[in-house]
């Protein structure tokens, strides 16, 4: 029985045995930038994002060969693209660096100890030199052309479950721009994001799951920052998925950039690719191949291609090219589904848009699409002499276009005699991906002439080591073993406060589960109202603490001390102001005095003190600790009964 297109089930309906059955494959690439105050090779201010800008810098990127006298293909397929690119800068952080005018300054010496402090918790082995190299980047994200970027550790491990994910290697590296606008042949990016330090966390295809590759994912993600050296929030941790079946090739999702779409596009990778050399076994069994396939173009006027359609009427309206383009065998392969909205021909429409800059879609018509009606196409197939297995595909747009458009439909045909091609692939919000661009290769990093390595001995070494706190996964055993609840634990063991807990638990006596309390539930609440307690310092959270453990203040007063300490009041003031001076002993000795001439002896000492403390505490509470006026009874007492 010839091959048919299979079914593509949802996330939800699959049984893991099914990616089994595939032999899913997937490793990840983690990227996350540093908190640091300079960028990583110039001394502009890794600062906020910036909604205007100052400048802007037109420039055309063209590829370079490697130092083995090659072409990378993500830097030629670029160069088909005929992009230009357009630089907004903003002046208080961009330089001449930048814009690859001056020699880059030295690497930042915070940020490689951040690295070095993350690549430990991941286990590897940390390089005796940092050396760096120049990987091309000829989509216009860097307005050099090449990104700066120096392996820092290499061969970890991590655990997961009852097994443990190897670590290819982490990097350290200098962010891109940030894309404003990507439309026909002009792409706008902003310099304001430009050159902040970045780690770079590759893993060994060691996921079997999609699960297990959002788990990894969020594993790695919470060691970094449970460093409390690392950026949060939109953009400041983004993802790659490396995804491969059995037959297939790595195709990597660029760019996820949040952690619960990865099974998702992970799982629908896997199909596609399914999909894909079950495309290949149909063609096959039809006796096609790619050596014999040559498509045919034939020019169509205005007049001949009259739909309704916005892309078309614009390419009508302009000095716009229509062709007609006849695809030996594939008319069948063309609807064919490789995913639960995608068909093959999105993945033909997906390169047109990216290389030929068709970006207004539908950027090409094919029988079946419901685009015509048969009559539109029974005359095309009349007049083109096509045969009854063919297909037809219509491409418009300005006539240079359609020429590479033309190419690439051919180009990319031909690679579905072989299966799945080696590419990136940008994440949609449904799960499925679409075309970005060729898939580097080594032939992109060179080294960088400009910078000599960068040593790192023992001694650097063994100082970050000993400053460096125990893996978050370790912290998270702890915290539970004190009794801390998991919603408490599991976010204290990623905290930049997690050290002001184990001073005030170890140093100042304070119980675990209070300690807990008010660095998580009570900042996240404290938050919601708009108190900006991420601003106290820790030293003043520690002195608050050291006021809690002597006995200034009950713990029904720490939400009141925190805003007065966030509103810029030290803890001393907070507290004086809020509970009042330390009640002096003079103070304390009548109340006590009173309260014991006017108890009744007991033959329980101990319930006659309880019921004492009862009566004068509430005029003390958070004046002076209750261990202090319990002494202070004792000591009164013992001499009432002599």
């Amino acid at each position: 029985m010839p091959i048919t297109p299979r079914r593509i089930p949802a996330p939800e309906e699959t049984d893991p045995s099914v990616y089994r059955d595939l032999g899913l494959k997937s490793g990840l690439e983690v990227h996350q930038q540093l908190l640091t105050a300079r960028k990583l090779f110039c001394r502009c201010p890794a600062g906020p994002y910036r909604a205007d800008y100052d400048a802007e810098i037109l420039r055309h990127m063209r590829p370079t060969l490697s130092e083995m006298g090659e072409y990378d293909g993500t830097a030629l397929m670029e160069k088909k693209t005929r992009k230009e690119v357009v630089y907004q800068i903003t002046g208080d952080t961009t330089c001449t660096y930048e814009m690859d005018d001056t020699p880059p300054f030295k690497v930042n010496g915070e940020a490689v100890d951040i690295a070095i402090e993350i690549a430990l918790l991941l286990g590897t082995s940390i390089v005796g030199e940092l050396h760096i190299a120049r990987k091309q980047y000829l989509d216009g994200s860097i307005p050099t052309g090449f990104q700066r970027t120096a392996i820092v550790g290499l061969a970890g491990r991590i655990p997961y479950g009852d097994r443990t994910i190897g670590i290819t290697q982490i990097s350290l590296e200098e962010d891109a721009c940030r894309e404003v606008e990507d439309r026909g042949h002009l792409r706008v990016y902003r310099t304001d994001r430009l050159s902040r330090p970045l780690i770079e966390t590759v893993t060994d295809p060691d996921m079997k799951t999609p699960g297990e590759v959002a788990d990894v994912c969020r594993i790695i993600a919470r060691l970094a920052r449970g460093t409390g050296k690392v950026r949060t929030g939109i953009g400041a941790g983004r993802e790659d998925v490396n995804v491969s079946v059995t037959g297939g090739t790595r195709v990597e999702i660029k760019g996820v950039p949040r952690i619960p779409r990865i099974p998702g596009l992970v799982h629908y990778e896997a199909f596609r690719q399914r999909a894909l050399l079950d495309i290949v076994e149909r063609l096959k069994e039809k006796g096609l191949s790619a050596e014999s396939f040559r498509t045919a173009r034939r020019p169509l006027g205005a007049g001949d291609v009259s739909l309704p359609l916005p892309s078309i009427e614009h390419a009508r309206s302009g000095d716009g090219d229509f062709a007609l383009l006849v695809l030996p065998g594939f008319r069948e392969i063309l609807p064919w589904p490789v995913g639960p909205t995608r068909t093959f021909a999105d993945e033909l429409s997906g390169h047109i848009r990216v290389v030929a800059c068709l970006d207004q879609l539908p950027n090409m018509l094919f029988e079946g699409d419901g685009h015509a009606n048969e009559e539109f196409w029974g005359r095309l197939r009349r007049d083109s002499a096509a045969g009854p297995d063919d297909a037809l595909v219509v491409v418009f747009g300005p006539a240079p276009d359609v020429t590479m458009a033309a190419g690439e439909i051919e180009a990319r045909c031909r690679q579905a005699f072989r299966g799945v091609p080696n590419e990136t692939r940008q994440a949609l919000a449904n799960g499925e991906t679409r075309f970005e661009r060729v898939l580097p290769g080594p032939e992109r990093m060179y080294p960088d002439t400009d910078l000599p390595p960068l040593a790192i001995p023992d001694e650097r070494l063994e100082r970050i080591r000993a400053a460096t706190l125990p893996p978050v996964w370790d912290r998270e055993k702890w915290l539970r073993a004190l009794g801390v609840p998991a919603h408490e634990a599991v976010p204290l063991a990623i905290s930049r406060r997690y050290t002001v807990f184990r001073r005030a638990v170890e140093e100042q006596g304070a119980s675990p589960k209070d300690g807990a309390r008010v660095l998580i539930s009570l900042f996240v609440a404290l938050r919601r109202e708009g108190c900006a307690v991420d601003g106290i310092p820790d030293t003043e959270i520690d002195a608050l603490f050291g006021l809690f453990a002597g006995g200034r203040f009950a713990r029904e007063i720490f939400p009141a001390l925190l805003r007065a300490m966030a509103a810029g009041r030290s803890a001393k003031e907070a507290v004086a102001g809020i509970v009042g001076p330390p009640a002096p002993r003079s103070e304390v000795e009548p109340l006590l005095r009173g309260e014991l001439a006017a108890s009744t002896p007991a033959p329980e000492p101990e319930r006659r003190a309880r019921h004492i403390l009862g009566g004068v505490m509430p005029a003390l509470r958070g004046r002076i600790a209750g261990a202090e006026v319990r002494r202070m009874l004792a000591g009164i007492a013992g001499e009432v009964r002599k």
